[in-house]
């Protein structure tokens, strides 16, 4: 299959699309889609669902991003992923990251903890929730990794740290820091710190650290509408 075959039949923005070009047409992405055909074949039960596994990228296209918030890979248990990093359906009880995160995000803006964990209103506003991996085997952690999901998203961070300027990037975790290495920190915002899961937010360094202030603090002097972190309530 050639370049623009290839190409017509990714289901992305188009700018995202002509930006990542390279990536989706390569040797590596051959590989990973025929790793996942092969999991299909074997009904093996694969999160998210197919239609949400470019959902970060589908929602919050190249020209409207303006934070990213970056994951690892996705929920592995029934119901939870929906290819937004963190991110939740509104029927789904959130996970204990998730919990901290809009602890944090009351205690910084001091905005009432919303009753569900769907990040999709802040995808809308320009915040990439981007995962390193795009899928999970039900049940398996990091069950994908390795299979060519961490070159294809270097290549979108890549591609937002290059053609956007005075983007913010928050990186919760030595995982996240690592992937982001190569940012441009004279052309970004680059916030750091500890992972939000309890077992690393309850050692310190992620508990008052104002993520969401100081992103916005960073939007509004370089001419850019703050994001309202405020979860509409269900």
């Amino acid at each position: 299959m050639d370049k623009a075959a290839i190409l017509a039949r990714v289901q992305l923005p188009d700018d995202f699309k002509f930006a990542l070009a390279d990536v989706l047409t390569s040797d590596s992405m051959a590989s990973l889609r025929a790793f996942l055909q092969a999991e299909y074949a074997q009904n093996k039960t694969i999160y998210p669902p197919k239609s949400q596994i470019f959902n970060a990228l589908n929602t919050t296209p190249l020209s409207q991003v303006k934070v990213v918030i970056l994951g690892q890979d996705p929920y592995h248990g029934a119901g939870q992923a929906m290819g937004l990093s963190f991110s939740v359906p509104k029927v789904v009880p959130k996970p204990p990251s998730l919990q901290n995160i809009l602890k944090e995000l009351s205690n910084d803006l001091h905005i009432p903890i919303s009753n569900h964990g769907d990040l999709t209103y802040w995808a809308s506003q320009g915040v990439l929730l981007l995962n390193a991996v795009l899928t999970v085997e039900a049940g398996r952690a990091g069950s994908h990794a390795g299979k060519g999901w961490e070159l294809f998203t270097d290549a979108v961070i890549d591609v937002i740290n290059t053609q956007t300027t005075n983007t913010v990037f928050i990186l919760w975790g030595s995982y996240a820091k690592k992937k982001g290495r190569f940012i441009d920190p004279n052309r970004h915002l680059i916030l750091t710190a500890n992972h939000p899961s309890p077992l690393s937010a309850n050692r310190g360094g992620f508990f008052g650290t104002s993520p969401f202030s100081r992103t916005n603090d960073y939007l509004i002097r370089h001419g850019k509408a703050p994001i309202d972190w405020a979860l509409p309530q269900t």
